[in-house]
């Protein structure tokens, strides 16, 4: 073979050979799927502790059951109906179970509130005869609660249980029958509300909440100086609502997964 032929074949072979290899090289080259894609939900799901504040609004009514118009007083059926506000916060503890959006808890609340009034019974005229004074000054609530989660955003409805402490006195102003008598009483009743939350982080949970509350009514048995003089009245705070900013820390919330 002379050197022409024999550095054309060497030639070819080596051609050969590197096109096969960037054959096998391609061939080699793995295939990488795209990674799938996975959403972060926030957890509402867990057991929770806070503290709320804001202002309540209290419609309270009392009405007389004893017959005392010998000495100047409301007769049977008579009565007197007052609004008060004042400051209201207090606690809350519950617990979250979720299902994709949906949420559903048990919630109790402790809060003390500041409404009150004073009242002068001038049915009789303009001088002064029975001075009455109530107040409701602590409430609790234990309701259920069920709610539709947007992310971090929760909007919910709850109710339940409902009770508060209420005061009833009169002070009897006018001679010769004077005296004076006070008695308090817990009215059990219900609650509605509707609120908002909204996870700051993983933990920290803070929100809005209104709620109206409707109680019982009780005799109240208020004692004068003299035994016919005795006071005697159906009394209840008609309703409660309720207007508070809430903060709330959740305990162990990882976030969840959905593909």
């Amino acid at each position: 073979m002379s050197h022409a032929k024999l550095i054309a074949a060497l030639t070819v072979t080596t051609a050969l050979g590197v096109s096969a290899a960037s054959a096998a090289d391609l061939a080699a080259r793995p295939y990488t799927k795209a990674p799938a894609y996975v959403e972060s939900i926030y957890n509402w799901a867990g057991f929770y502790v806070g503290g709320n504040f804001g202002g309540s609004w209290t419609n309270q009514e009392w009405t007389n059951t004893a017959n005392t118009t010998a000495f100047g007083d409301l007769g049977p059926g008579q009565g007197f109906r007052q609004r008060g506000s004042g400051v209201f916060g207090g606690g809350q503890i519950g617990y979250n179970w979720q299902a994709n959006n949906f949420v559903a808890g048990l919630e109790g609340t402790i809060a003390g509130l500041d409404n009150k009034g004073t009242l002068v019974n001038n049915v009789f005229g303009a001088g002064l005869d029975d001075r009455f004074s109530w107040r409701a000054d602590w409430m609790v609530t234990v309701t259920g609660r069920a709610g539709f989660a947007v992310q971090n955003n929760l909007f919910y409805v709850k109710g339940g249980y409902a009770g508060v402490n209420n005061h009833l006195s009169v002070v009897d102003t006018t001679s010769p029958f004077t005296g004076s008598g006070a008695q308090s009483n817990w009215h059990n009743g219900w609650t509605v509300g509707a609120g908002w939350e909204y996870g700051i982080t993983q933990n920290w949970i803070v929100g809005l909440e209104y709620d109206y509350a409707a109680f019982e009514k009780k005799s109240y048995q208020l004692a004068g100086t003299a035994a016919p003089a005795t006071y005697a009245f159906d009394a209840r705070p008609v309703d409660i609502q309720s207007a508070v900013v809430r903060l709330s820390y959740k305990f162990g919330a990882p976030l969840v997964a959905r593909y």
